[in-house]
């Protein structure tokens, strides 16, 4: 058996051909300039200037351009037009060499910069560190990368870190970091101090002024829009998130609220809501107020009225004011509230429809017997049912009443909060015995640990149990209050009304 060795070729190959390629390098050059307008302008210049002259007198190499992004975080490589430009440009074949100053230039991240020389040098394209005088083509040019990235993150990491301390600092002594445009404040960046926009106040004033009178969002962002008010962003058309947005906002009462939401780390730069993984800082009476703080907290109150208490991920006692049965449907199958939906949109057949929203969300297993409802047989039993009551059929709306109120008293949520706080009591006393054992030394401390906490997360679950019963007690006070009223209608006046269907 004879092996025959087949040299390399010297030189640079086309790896779509093989072949070598004659002629010059085609090479560009990497910089990231000052985010001033002057002193990027100067930065750029001199940078160009540089690479110009570095290029040209080289007789192996072509200048082809100088890439150039203004002074943003090297961590964010989607956020560098220009460096993605001259990726994109250097796989297609118009670039065969870069130039940049240093790794952490390039990137300050160990996987993307990695993934560009990585893709980068499978078209045989090098990347020339001058810093560090790294030459991505050769043998141990990988390693170093890879270890000099590692450092160009932690530096960054480090940075990212200092600029966080600093910004805590502020929100201590109360200062607004980063002011987002509120509508009816403007930012006055030489006091640094909220000053009320009176036009733009008058509109907040509005807003909140119609919410309390119980009209909802969605017909507030309506009026709104037709009014042709501008939104926060400029926008002609309101939402309900909007109109929200603004219900919620402390900034209007005069308080100010900050780390509602927090970076994830400083390589994604990934923001998050903050549910309690970092530090809030709230100020009270900070700027001038808007809206007074007894309208901001009836605002709120309605607010938690109508998304209901959250429980598990879950909302309970949900109310909408969007159509007129809105919240007032509910499944006979399963309890779930009733949604409305419209079959067939932009069809002949269109129709709108009541279906359970166990079904529509989770899928029919969820709720099988469950069948919509057309809006118009509702319509037609709510006009049944309003006649009763309008001609004055007291013997059908007392039976009515007092079915209802034998319900609520099956499931009285004040007697269940009663017997609820009972087993409470109860896993408190054996938790004072298990104390008493473990003192005696009849059982030891690992026994006595693992039901403590056994018994804590029975305290805790009927705590939860408790705070829930504890909101249906209040709707469970309303309707009987509603049905008290009722009753004494039809016991002291006769309902005369003329209704034309």
């Amino acid at each position: 058996m004879q092996v025959k060795l087949i040299k390399k070729k010297e030189g640079r190959l086309d790896r779509n051909t093989g072949t070598i390629i004659n002629g010059k390098l085609k090479t560009c050059a990497y910089a990231r300039v000052s985010s001033d307008s002057e002193d990027q302008k100067n930065s750029y210049e001199s940078q160009l200037k540089y690479y110009r002259t570095k290029i040209n007198s080289n007789p192996l190499w072509e200048f082809v351009e100088v890439y150039a992004d203004e002074a943003i975080s090297g961590t964010l490589d989607y956020k560098r037009d220009n460096f993605m430009r001259m990726i994109q440009d250097a796989l297609e074949g118009k670039i065969d060499l870069i130039l940049t100053k240093s790794v952490s230039r390039f990137a300050r991240n160990t996987v993307d910069s990695l993934k560009y020389i990585r893709k980068l040098k499978e078209k045989n394209i090098g990347v020339y560190f001058e810093e560090e005088g790294i030459n991505t083509l050769e043998m141990s040019g990988e390693l170093l990368i890879t270890i000099l990235s590692a450092v160009a993150q932690q530096e960054s990491e480090i940075i990212s870190s200092h600029v966080l301390l600093g910004l805590k600092m502020k929100k201590e002594r109360g200062e607004i970091i980063a002011f987002n445009k509120c509508l009816g404040y403007k930012y006055n960046y030489e006091t640094k101090t909220m000053e009320i926009n009176k036009e733009e106040a008058e509109i907040v004033k509005y807003i909140f002024n119609r919410y309390c009178e119980g009209i909802g969002a969605t017909n507030i962002a309506k009026e709104l829009t037709k009014s042709k008010y501008k939104t926060p962003r400029g926008s002609n058309k309101w939402c309900e998130s909007t109109i929200r947005g603004i219900l919620k906002n402390e900034k209007y009462k005069g308080d100010v609220l900050q780390g509602k939401t927090f970076t994830l780390d400083p390589i994604s730069h990934k923001r998050l809501s903050n549910m309690g993984e970092v530090d809030k800082y709230y100020t009270e009476n900070h700027h001038e107020a808007i809206i007074p703080k007894e309208i901001f907290d009836k605002a709120q109150k309605i607010l938690n009225t109508r998304c209901g208490t959250r429980q598990k991920g879950k909302r309970r006692n949900n109310l909408s004011m969007k159509y007129p049965f809105s919240s007032k449907l509910y499944c006979g199958f399963c309890g779930t509230v009733l949604v409305r939906r419209n079959l067939y949109p932009n069809t002949n057949y269109s129709k709108r429809v009541w279906h359970c929203m166990k079904y529509v969300k989770e899928g029919k297993k969820y709720c099988p017997r469950c069948k919509a409802i057309g809006e118009e047989i509702i319509e037609n039993c709510f006009m049944e049912a309003y006649k009763i009551l309008c001609y004055d059929n007291k013997e059908i709306i007392n039976k009515f009443l007092n079915r209802v109120d034998s319900v609520i008293k099956e499931n009285n949520s004040e007697i269940l909060i009663h017997k609820l706080e009972m087993q409470k009591d109860e896993i408190n006393q054996k938790l004072n015995r298990l104390l008493e054992l473990t003192m005696d030394g009849v059982i030891d401390n690992e026994i006595y640990k693992n039901k403590k906490e056994e018994f804590n997360k029975e305290i805790t679950k009927i705590e939860e149990q408790q705070e829930q019963l504890e909101s249906e007690l209040e709707d469970e006070k309303r309707i009987d209050s509603g049905i008290e009223k009722i009753r004494k209608i039809f016991q002291n006046e006769t309902i005369n009304v003329s209704i034309n269907f």
